[in-house]
């Protein structure tokens, strides 16, 4: 299965193999002192641009 990323360089939407996909979770603190939670899915095109999708708790959960 393949996962559907943007890339910003070729103006257009490629899809990475789901092996090649990992996930990360980023952890900030707002002013208010609140905890925010974003989940990440990260990979690279095969032209070595970097690609990010934020995505939810759900979908971050079968990638880890």
């Amino acid at each position: 299965m393949h996962i559907e990323f943007y890339n910003v360089k070729k103006k257009s939407k490629v899809k990475v193999p789901e092996e090649e996909v990992t996930a990360h979770k980023l952890e900030k603190v707002t002013k208010n002192g609140l905890s925010r939670v974003r989940y990440i899915l990260k990979a690279v095109d095969s032209d070595g641009t970097k690609l990010n999708k934020f995505c939810n708790k759900e979908i971050f959960d079968s990638f880890s």
